[in-house]
């Protein structure tokens, strides 16, 4: 049934930076006053982002005649005098120049469109059910653009069934060629912006395309072939930038443009693993989810103790899944082990804060950081991945290699997907699956503490569990002072300590290092020839703090050469977890 609620952009002056919004709300209205409001967070991302602060040229009429369109409280409008009204119209323009996958961006080449930050909804004034029926999206553009989006209709004009789906319909739409290629009868798209407007390899996305269709084929051969038939994924390139967002059937990724460039191997392999992660979320928090999330929320925080789940298991099993299908080598997935290794033991949040915590306060922890977060926070992006990767490595264990968590996930998914008669799930519903693994009857303890515990997993342990062993990547010798540091136009800045930091007390972040025992240091190399040779002697480190010029006195101490790399090939509990379901 069709709601009578009409949702159009027009995107034709990206020269300006804005594109103008206009809602049309037919009636019958429930009463003299219709309110809309702002959504006040995207789903996939817990930070309030108020997209209103973006919005100018407010106006409304009813039946065509002007109308007063009042502000009300942080996030919504209001206007008055509906009741016997056919139709009201609210117009207004956004600026459109956050370079995230989380926001709006418009210019005179593209519109990327993110829908809570672009459609107010109405709140107060029309029968709540029609919120739940097909809304009508069209958008007007210039005549060269073509546009990806997961919202089914034709070019200039969609539907969207209901608030959740008129929400989650990203649209991206510019001049450049849409790749696409089928796995068992579903279509995957693949739509290409570059912010700067640079032409990139053919080849290289080519190569990308065909990893693409190998992680693809990895998905579904554990989870099935799904009944949605097609998916998009939008990739925005560069100079810097990275992140990414999932929506039901499609995603938007972001990356440095060097990753679609030949001898950038590291990102590349980022590339690859965030579309497989992105790629995943379609069974893992799309549409299985937390039961908080079943229903948004979307003017307040709604906290879940799960991210560990949706987020780290979503991290852990996307990775094996590059690996699985050949998209990764074994030594890509060894490289960034390795990578994944060296930041976790560059932290000690985790006798602080448990993966259960780091989920609940995602909002004012992981999207609110500080220069000193990483000694009482914890990700559980990575820290969730890890715990993951050791309880897998137990399930695997008892069961002989027989049964891994991904084969937990996919039971919750078939039994809590949101269509299901039982959708959603909480801690109680993972141990649950759990434990009726074949031999995991007695992990739910072992899950429990894992997840409230605040203590790191035993990685070393269970990588000895696999036949391998975690060694460090190099031998690094000479003295150590536990900094991360920035080096530019020869000043060198504290930006975080290392644990067990030997200058922890003595040296703030944001202090500049301006010398050694006299000797003026201007990069990091100088720095690290400076204290080579002073393993436990006292040194003279001239800083500036505020612009005041202080020395400390502190002790290098010796490198503490993290056991960060995979050493060993691995036993059939390893082949268990690298190998293709296909």
């Amino acid at each position: 049934m069709n709601s009578g609620l009409h949702f159009h952009i027009d995107a034709n002056d990206g020269a300006s930076r804005r594109f103008s919004v206009t809602i049309t709300v037919n009636g019958p209205f429930s009463g003299n006053i219709l309110e809309f409001r702002f959504p006040r967070w995207v789903p996939g991302s817990y930070f309030i982002r108020e997209p209103i602060q973006h919005l100018t040229d407010l106006s409304a009429t009813i039946d065509g005649k002007s109308a007063t369109a009042k502000r009300i409280d942080v996030d919504g409008v209001r206007i008055q005098g509906v009741s016997s009204a056919k139709s009201v119209t609210i117009s207004y323009r956004l600026l459109a120049i956050e370079m995230t996958c989380r926001a709006n961006h418009i210019d005179e080449t593209h519109l990327h469109m993110m829908p809570p930050y672009t459609w107010m909804i109405p709140s107060r004034g029309i029968e709540k059910n029609r919120l739940e029926q097909r809304h009508k999206v069209t958008l007007d553009k210039p005549k060269k653009w073509h546009t990806a989006t997961q919202l089914p209709g034709k070019e200039g004009e969609w539907y969207a069934e209901g608030r959740d789906e008129l929400l989650d319909g990203i649209m991206e739409s510019n001049a450049n060629e849409m790749y696409s290629f089928e796995v068992d009868g579903c279509i995957q798209y693949l739509k290409i912006w570059d912010s700067g407007g640079f032409e990139n390899s053919l080849d290289r996305t080519k190569e990308f395309v065909s990893a693409m269709e190998k992680i693809v084929r990895e998905h579904y051969a554990l989870f099935g072939t799904p009944e949605w038939k097609e998916y998009f994924t939008i990739l925005h390139l560069t100079e810097s930038g990275r992140g990414g967002l999932e929506h039901l059937r499609s995603q938007t990724s972001m990356m440095p443009r060097r990753a679609l460039q030949n001898g950038n191997e590291d990102d590349w392999r980022d590339l690859i693993s965030l579309f497989s992660h992105e790629f995943l979320h379609q069974w893992n928090v799309k549409r299985l989810r937390p039961k908080n999330f079943l229903d948004y929320e979307l003017q307040k925080e709604v906290h879940s103790d799960l991210l560990w789940w949706f987020e780290g298991l979503t991290s852990w099993l996307g990775d094996v899944i590059c690996l699985r299908s050949g998209a990764w080598s074994e030594e890509d997935y060894r490289k960034d082990w390795t990578r994944k290794m060296k930041r976790h033991l560059q932290r000690n949040g985790m006798e602080h804060e448990s993966l259960q915590e780091s989920s609940h306060d995602a909002w004012i922890h992981l999207y609110c950081p500080n220069s000193y977060s990483r000694e009482v926070h914890i990700s559980y992006y990575l820290e969730g991945e890890l715990a993951v990767f050791c309880l897998d490595v137990e399930i695997r264990k008892r069961s002989k290699g027989e049964y891994g968590l991904d084969d937990v996930l996919v039971k919750l998914y078939n039994k809590h997907h949101i269509d299901a008669e039982d959708p959603g799930i909480n801690h109680s519903d993972i141990k649950r699956e759990l434990v009726n693994i074949p031999g995991a009857r007695r992990l739910g303890s072992f899950l429990d503490e894992l997840v409230s515990g605040r203590k790191s997993p035993l990685v070393e342990d269970a990588i000895k569990k696999l036949g391998m062993a975690m060694v460090p990547e190099k031998e690094e010798k000479g003295g150590w002072l536990g900094l991360n540091l920035s080096a530019k136009s020869g000043a060198v800045k504290v930006t975080t300590h290392h644990s067990n930091s030997p200058c922890r007390d003595f040296i703030h972040t944001g202090d500049e290092i301006i010398a050694v025992n006299n000797l003026r240091i201007r990069n990091v190399k100088e720095l690290n020839a400076a204290i080579f040779d002073k393993i436990d002697s006292e040194i003279e480190i001239t800083i500036c703090r505020q612009a005041v010029l202080q020395r400390v006195v502190v002790k290098p101490i010796s490198n503490p050469n993290y056991k960060v790399k995979l050493d060993g090939k691995g036993n059939k509990i390893w082949r268990s977890i690298a190998d293709t379901k296909q």
